[in-house]
């Protein structure tokens, strides 16, 4: 398969991390297509000449298992049929809704995107806006190794909303921050080098937030399904509940994605030292190399509350997480451990059984 074949798939994403992957594929017949939505029973995918559906091979959802395609994957297909999944540069992963408040088990993985540059934080300024989630949705997306740039909507909601910008600089460090607003399209255009040629952002946010609407201004016209706004409270309806990669006039892409109720961890990386890199600073200042930060002496993370360097409630939500990702830690750990016990005790029964069997 020659590299100049698949120039038409450079808008969709296409790169080298994937065309090196077909260089043992030899089957002419195959071709790539990225997935651009996901349904029950089937895939829409987009070869780069057009988008169709399709449905897994037979051999492939035995070899999957719970992981299957989905919005943002790059596959192989013949006609029809989804025969391989590419490897994912990066995938925007969070534990399943509701495995926190589960007493047993190991929870479930969800893979909302695959593939992507940005992921796009949205928060309304109305009842959503609530530092300690954007603090949370960070992250999240620091443990998965990606880009986050925070959007605030709905800023004709307020007089003066640079303020909300300042209150999320104090807690996003470094983190593009672009106040907009769907109702006069101000601070819309800043957006643009975010779709770039070939670029993949996804929506994360609450319901209601204005994602949906978000995208339709982008584009330019009515491509995603809006609820109304309540007068009451100026929040909107949850309308999206699918996810669906967008090809955008700017010459990027867009994954909309049904609002997030439980922002629940999955990925352990080092997301809660990128998110609060003042605490993790501060720390190195304790008497304690394994310090807390809740009740030892010489705690420099402590002094800096009681002095106003740093908020009580921005360090709850720091122990809170930390908390979190260690007992996720612990979790797989002992998971791991057990399968190895019962490995090697699937050994020793053979080897008994060998034994046994051996004449005297």
């Amino acid at each position: 398969m020659k590299d100049h074949h698949f120039k038409h798939l450079s808008h969709l994403g296409w790169a080298s991390c994937f065309q090196s992957q077909l260089k043992n594929i030899d089957d002419n017949s195959l071709i790539p297509a990225r997935v651009t939505g996901v349904r029950r029973n089937s895939f829409f995918i987009n070869d780069g000449k057009g988008e169709r559906t399709t449905t897994l091979s037979g051999k492939l959802q035995h070899e999957c298992g719970s992981t299957y395609p989905v919005v943002g994957d790059w596959v192989m297909t013949r006609q029809t049929v989804i025969t391989r999944i590419l490897s994912r540069k990066n995938t925007l992963t969070r534990g399943a809704s509701g495995m926190r408040s589960r007493k047993s088990g190991e929870g479930r993985e969800q893979i909302i995107a695959a593939n992507l540059d940005s992921v796009f934080i949205v928060t309304g300024l109305d009842r959503d806006f609530n530092l300690r989630r954007i603090e949370r949705y960070l992250t999240l997306v620091y443990n998965c190794g990606l880009n986050p740039v925070i959007i605030l909507t709905k800023a004709d909601l307020h007089q003066a909303p640079e303020h909300f910008v300042n209150q999320v600089e104090t807690i996003a460090f470094g983190v593009p921050v672009h106040l907009v607003s769907a109702l006069d399209n101000s601070g819309l255009s800043d957006l643009t080098p975010y779709l770039g040629h070939g670029r993949t952002c996804v929506m994360a946010g609450s319901s209601g937030t204005g994602k949906s609407t978000l995208i339709n201004r982008l584009y330019g016209k009515t491509v995603q399904a809006t609820g109304e706004v309540s007068a009451h409270v100026g929040k909107g309806t949850h309308t999206t509940t699918s996810r669906d990669l967008i090809l955008m006039p700017q010459g990027g892409m867009i994954i909309d994605n049904p609002g997030i109720r439980e922002i629940s961890f999955w990925d352990i990386d080092q997301g809660v030292e990128s998110t609060f890199p003042e605490i993790e600073t501060l720390g190195d200042e304790c008497r304690f190399s394994d310090c807390t930060h809740t009740h030892e002496p010489g705690c420099r993370v402590l002094t800096a509350v009681q002095d106003g360097e740093l908020t009580e409630a921005r360090l709850e939500n720091y122990r809170k997480m930390k908390r979190e990702l260690e007992y996720i830690s612990s979790r797989r750990n002992k998971s791991a451990d057990r399968v190895e016990k019962e490995r090697w005790k699937e050994v020793t029964m053979k080897i008994k059984s060998i034994s046994a069997k051996k004449p005297f």
